[in-house]
């Protein structure tokens, strides 16, 4: 296919911004940066008839965004100079396959090395080598100091999706993001509670109505007033050193074999059998030579396992006990051999396919095993939750990970009676319906409703505004029951728009409906923050700072959000009265309006190719 732009849309401009793509995630990510961000915004994608093309298009021919779409089937070179990538500052590739984006980024970064490259990957190994690839590409052929500028990023939109999933499904989790060796952790608290545990602010109020949106960075008045009738989320920090609750690498494989598989019962019936008839053969063997009972038994087994001498010149007791050991042996082994290969074949069974124990409760029912569901499947598992999957698919991704975890599996169609049933629906305490199938994640919940109409439901729905309205109706349909239905392209697009902007993302928390960003960004250019204490520079419903990072600038890392050692260069529970001075690198909290209206206009002041 041609490439050919879409008008009346503007041509693309330097300093733009470009995605490629055309799946839900494309079409969010547009609409953020373009919406929130007010960026111009060029997609390239293979066609605006398929996939999410139609929606994409919508939003280049209406609704008054600066979008414009390019066609090309695929990100060649001249597609990608057709969508301005030459003269752009950002460059998101949110293509489905991995080996698209890899090969798009590459020809991105040989176009225009300045270029920040935000690339979206499921492979977490590969992404990082890629990015370190990248880097030091820039380094190489940018030789002007300006390389630590050109940034590449490497996200994920089923690891930034899983947490806010895994914390929907389980009532108490808290959702997490880690800075500076610290987890920070959002904790939900119900309204008049005592709180267990000191914490630094109170991130949101919930909603005084059902299926409403909550106050998102209340001040500490409003705070204070709303504690006492409504819920709230607070935020804690969490040593990753001391905290028990840091989530652990848990072994892939149980401490022990399972006996009862291995040896099931008419092997041990066939073993004990064996056992009580070289008893009786070693007792006649003894009776009737005399010799003693040690070597009347070493004689007797050599006997039944025919590897004896024959009992020539001896005795006739001796010979008939002899021939009767050996035909006792010709018949009982073949039996035996029989059985322990009907064992091994049943432990093989088992050690692939684990069918869920008849007496699990309490657990959690996970619905898919693709690429969402095997990443909340890890998180759930490092959190020690009892974990029973669904899968229609057996080559699915996740049945290997539910293997090596020992996850039980049915493997079935939801849809037909008696698979939820397998899975123990009636005795879980969630449903995670994580399926590529809007349909069938809908039919998932309302079956579960009916076995149980207090069970807590949570579905994974690309459209948000489908999302949306199911939310609300089952809220109405089953107020004592806790639902919550999730797009995944709106929980993974402000930390990819983030990212795009050229700012440090360090996580998204989702709050009900909402999403708050957890960013590390630069004082100096900011009016909203520079020159400002700490109290003032706080604005309710839009961003909040929560720490300092007292580094050196010559020497603060990259990337606060790393699993490597911490080091603790970022000072929590700020006086009010600090004064932000413009060397200053904070962290904050945001919402998505917040974070655009501090970041609008930024992208990193860099020169573009």
């Amino acid at each position: 296919m041609s490439t050919l732009p879409h008008h009346p849309t503007p041509p693309p401009r330097a300093g733009h911004l470009v995605v490629c793509g055309d799946d839900a995630l494309a079409q969010r990510l547009s609409y953020e940066l373009a919406h929130v961000y007010g960026e111009h915004v060029t997609v390239l994608l293979p066609s605006v008839h398929r996939n999410h093309g139609p929606q994409i298009d919508d939003l280049a021919r209406g609704g008054g965004l600066s979008v414009s779409v390019v066609e090309a089937a695929e990100p060649t070179d001249d597609a990608l100079r057709s969508a301005g990538v030459s003269g752009a500052s950002a460059l998101a590739l949110v293509y489905r396959d991995d080996r698209a984006n890899i090969h798009a980024a590459l020809r991105a970064r040989r176009i225009n090395p300045r270029i920040r490259l935000v690339v979206r990957l499921y492979n977490r190994k590969l992404g990082r080598h890629l990015q370190e690839l990248l880097d030091r590409a820039v380094a190489a052929r940018v030789g002007d100091g300006s390389a630590g500028e050109v940034t590449t990023t490497v996200l994920s939109d089923a690891d930034t999706a899983a947490p806010a999933l895994v914390a929907a499904a389980i009532a108490g989790a808290g959702k997490v993001v880690q800075a500076d060796g610290l987890l920070l952790r959002a904790a939900e608290r119900p309204a008049d509670e005592r709180d267990p545990a000191p914490y630094l602010y109170t991130l949101a109020l919930a909603s005084d109505e059902p299926g409403g949106s909550p106050e998102l960075l209340p001040d500490d008045a409003a705070a204070a007033a709303g504690r006492a009738t409504r819920g709230r989320t607070v935020l804690e920090t969490i040593s990753l050193e001391e905290s028990p609750a840091t989530p652990v690498n848990r072994p892939r494989l149980p401490p022990g074999l399972p006996v009862a598989t291995l040896f099931p019962r008419r092997l041990r019936y066939a073993i004990l059998g064996l056992i009580a008839l070289l008893f009786v053969f070693a007792g006649l063997t003894w009776w009737v030579t005399g010799d003693p009972p040690l070597r009347a038994a070493y004689r007797s087994i050599l006997d039944v396992f025919g590897m004896g001498e024959p009992a020539l010149g001896e005795g006739t007791g001796r010979q008939i006990v002899q021939v009767l050991s050996g035909l006792a042996g010709l018949a009982l082994l073949p039996v035996l051999f029989a059985v322990v290969l009907e064992s091994l074949g049943t432990f093989r069974t088992a050690t692939t396919q684990r069918p869920p124990p008849r007496a699990i409760a309490d657990h959690v029912v996970l619905l898919g095993l693709g690429k969402i569901g095997t990443r909340v499947l890890d998180r759930l598992c490092d959190l020690g939750v009892r974990v029973v999957c669904v899968e229609r698919d057996p080559q699915a991704l996740g049945i290997t990970t539910a293997h090596a975890r020992r996850v039980p599996v049915v493997i079935g169609d939801v849809t037909r009676e008696g698979v939820l049933e397998a899975a123990h629906i009636g005795t879980s305490r969630a449903l995670l319906a994580l399926t590529s199938d809007d349909a069938i994640n809908l039919e998932a919940a309302l079956y579960a409703r009916e076995v149980d109409p207090e069970l807590r439901v949570v579905l994974r729905l690309f459209d948000d505004d489908f999302a949306r309205t199911v939310y609300g109706t089952l809220r109405e349909s089953y107020p004592n029951a806790l639902t919550r239905s999730r797009s995944v392209s709106s929980l993974s697009a402000p930390a990819f728009a983030g990212a795009v902007m050229g700012r440090q993302i360090l996580g998204a928390i989702s709050v009900e409906r909402e999403v708050l960003l957890f960013a590390a960004i630069e004082v100096a250019g900011r009016p909203e923050l520079q020159g400002r204490t700490v109290a003032e520079s706080f604005r309710a419903g839009m961003w909040r700072v929560l720490a300092l990072d007292v580094a050196d600038p010559a020497d603060r890392r990259a990337d606060l959000g790393t699993d490597a050692a911490p080091q603790r260069d970022l000072v929590w529970e700020l006086h009010p009265g600090y004064l932000l001075r413009s060397t200053d690198r904070v962290v904050l909290a945001a919402t998505r309006q917040g974070l655009a209206e501090l970041l609008r206009g930024d992208r990193g002041g860099m020169p573009t190719g």
